[in-house]
C-alpha cells in the first residue's frame, strides 16, 4: 500500500522560538528533577560532585548542574541560565553548546580537585557562571559592536554575580563559580578563534 506523504514546512523556527523552547525545556527538567526528589525523596543530590572520589568524577561531574538542594536554591539558578541562554542561544547556537560544555567540565573538573574533601557540590551556577564569561569574553574575542553590546548589558545586568568566584560561605561554591566562569571564557577564545580561521580559509 502506498501512503501519501504528509506535507513537511519548509520553514525553520523561528530563532527566538526556538532558543525559549530550548531553555524552557531545560528549566522544566531541572524543576521536574528536584521535585521528583523531594516528593519521593530520592536523595538524588547523593549523585552530585564528590571531591577526588571516583563517583564524584562519574556521574558526578555530568550530573551535578542537574540537581539542586531546594527550591530556592533552583529559583535563583533558573532566571540567570534561562535569560543568559537564550541570549546566547540568539547570537550563536553553536556558540551555545560550546559554552555549555566547556562550563560544566571545567566547573565540575575544579569543584573535584580542590573543594574540600567529604563534600558534595550540586547546581547549575557553575554553567550560569560559565554562560556569563562567555558573553562577556565573546564582547572581547568575537571583536563584532554586537557582541561587545551584549557584554555591556549582560554586566550591566548580572556583572554583580562575579563576586561569587570568591569564596564568601562555606555553603556556596565559589569553585564551581570561578572554573566555571573560566570555562566559558575559553569557549569564547575557542569560538571566536574557529571564526577566524574559518573566515581566513
Amino acid at each position: 500500500m502506498t501512503l501519501p506523504v504528509p506535507p513537511q514546512d519548509p520553514r525553520p523556527a523561528h530563532p527566538v522560538r526556538r532558543a525559549l523552547a530550548t531553555w524552557g525545556a531545560l528549566a522544566a527538567l531541572l524543576w521536574a528533577i528536584l521535585l521528583t526528589d523531594l516528593v519521593l525523596p530520592a536523595h538524588l543530590t547523593q549523585y552530585g560532585i564528590v571531591p577526588r572520589t571516583l563517583e564524584g568524577l562519574v556521574p558526578g561531574i555530568l550530573a551535578a548542574p542537574f540537581l539542586h538542594a531546594d527550591v530556592a536554591h533552583l529559583a535563583a539558578n533558573t532566571v540567570p541560565l534561562v535569560v543568559m541562554g537564550v541570549i546566547c542561544a540568539l547570537r550563536d547556537r553553536r556558540g551555545m553548546w560550546t559554552a555549555l560544555a566547556m562550563s560544566l567540565v571545567v566547573s565540575g573538573l575544579g569543584v573535584w580537585l580542590i573543594s574540600p574533601a567529604h563534600s558534595v557540590t550540586v547546581g547549575a551556577s557553575g554553567v550560569v557562571f560559565g554562560l556569563l564569561g562567555y558573553l562577556l569574553a565573546r564582547g572581547v574575542f568575537m571583536r563584532r559592536i554586537g557582541d561587545l553590546l551584549i557584554a555591556v548589558l549582560v554586566f550591566a545586568v548580572y556583572g554583580s554575580l562575579i563576586w561569587g568566584v570568591l569564596p564568601t560561605s562555606p555553603f556556596v561554591s565559589w569553585q564551581a563559580h570561578l572554573f566555571g566562569f573560566l570555562g566559558g571564557v575559553a569557549a569564547a577564545v575557542a569560538v571566536a578563534r574557529a571564526r577566524r580561521a574559518k573566515a581566513a580559509a
